[in-house]
């Protein structure tokens, strides 16, 4: 009587195959975390890009080039953010771009000096951060890399 099935070598080459094929896929599902990150934080400079070009607008809707400070209140009510005279620039503070972004920056967190913010999620990685320069409104993501936001 002739028996079917598989040898005991063609297994253990399934398994090794299989094993290899693991090794390689599980790297990209583990960066998932840090691609979140990036993604989130690139998210966070878009959103103060945004920021600065809505209070330079409303800076020149008001008329006063040397006023420093703006309400970027919506209804009525009233949100004063600090800018830059002549530019209407929101200053790097935070009662600059912070109060800018009217709480559009929550789970993140602002450190403000000398002009300029750096954005680090909250509870993430401190070297994976956004960089904020009130003096020309300049937004930086090259920290946003895989070695910095890989924690």
């Amino acid at each position: 009587m002739k028996q079917k099935g598989f040898t005991l070598v063609e297994l253990v080459v399934v398994i090794v195959i299989l094993g290899i094929l693991a090794a390689t896929a599980l790297p990209r599902f583990i960066n998932v975390a840090t691609d979140a990150r990036i993604a989130a934080l690139n998210g966070v400079a878009g959103a103060i890009r945004s920021a600065v070009a809505l209070a330079q607008s409303r800076y020149i809707a008001t008329g006063s080039t040397t006023a420093t400070t703006i309400n970027m209140g919506v209804g009525g009510s009233t949100q004063a953010v600090d800018v830059a005279a002549g530019t209407g620039i929101p200053a790097g503070t935070a009662t600059g771009i912070q109060a800018a972004l009217q709480n559009g920056a929550d789970g993140f967190t602002f450190t403000c000096a000398a002009g300029t913010c750096s954005v680090v999620q909250t509870g993430g990685p401190a070297a994976c951060l956004v960089s904020y320069a009130g003096a020309t409104g300049t937004v930086t993501t090259t920290a946003l890399t895989a070695a910095n936001c890989g924690g």
